[in-house]
């Protein structure tokens, strides 16, 4: 079995507990003041993570809910059990397991599923991308007046800090000259949508490696662009990023600074 099809056979079974628990009674648990975790997040981050080692052991395995350490190897595996746990919590069907396959500091595979959506993105670094067995394109919106972005708030808001304020200096900045903003709460899930066309770019701050692994390449490979929040080359770990259609990326970048 090639790699690529490994990694969507262990999301797809990941994606049967996310199901079960998904309608089931939680247990939810804070981490921060508005960051929750659930018993199925854990449940979900173990599995993938016996799997990985039966299939993938010669890579490091980067899961949200269980590593400590850097996010730097040379071969990486980084995972998001659930991406968007306050989604699943409240019952909102936009959420993601998200395992993003790194070598060298690039991105080489991605799968992004949801299961209550039965959506499966996935890409090959290249080989394009894909939702099932349909071929992923960006869209071709070229005018920033026009593009429906996606965003995301930092954990960090509640503290009205630095972060806080950047997300509302952005916000005033952007609002009057796009279509409109969307704010969906699962980034995995966002990047992807963004690769099928469904909203024309993306940015957020405070991301973690897991949340953005598989999305960039996704993006990429469906002929989108991601940049840091000064137009250069993302790397994992960095404040924010940038994801578009590479059509309107520069007209949004003019509303972005760095943080």
């Amino acid at each position: 079995m090639k790699p690529i099809e490994r990694l969507k056979t262990i999301a797809l079974e990941a994606g049967k507990l996310v199901r079960e628990g998904y309608h089931a009674s939680k247990t939810i648990h804070h981490k921060g003041v508005v960051d929750l975790v659930t018993d199925y997040d854990v449940r979900v981050e173990e599995l993938i993570l016996k799997r990985l080692v039966e299939h993938f052991p010669e890579y490091t395995h980067v899961g949200e809910e269980s590593y400590q350490g850097t996010y730097d190897h040379a071969r990486a595996i980084y995972i998001d059990p659930i991406d968007g746990t306050t989604n699943f919590i409240h019952g909102i069907p936009h959420l993601g397991i998200s395992l993003g396959l790194w070598e060298a500091g690039r991105p080489i595979r991605a799968v992004v599923y949801n299961p209550i959506l039965n959506e499966l993105f996935w890409a090959e670094a290249g080989g394009g991308a894909w939702l099932n067995d349909t071929p992923l394109h960006v869209s071709t919106q070229a005018d920033l007046q026009q593009a429906l972005i996606g965003t995301g708030f930092p954990y960090a808001k509640v503290e009205q800090g630095a972060e806080y304020h950047w997300v509302i200096d952005r916000l005033t900045s952007l609002l009057p000259h796009i279509r409109d903003i969307r704010r969906l709460g699962a980034a995995a899930i966002d990047l992807c949508y963004l690769a099928q066309g469904r909203i024309d770019a993306f940015y957020e701050i405070d991301l973690k490696p897991w949340d953005v692994a598989a999305g960039t390449l996704i993006v990429e490979e469906a002929g989108g662009q991601v940049s840091d929040l000064t137009g250069g080359k993302y790397a994992l770990g960095d404040k924010g990023i940038i994801a578009s259609n590479g059509r309107v990326h520069e007209a949004l970048l003019s509303h972005m600074k760095p943080i």
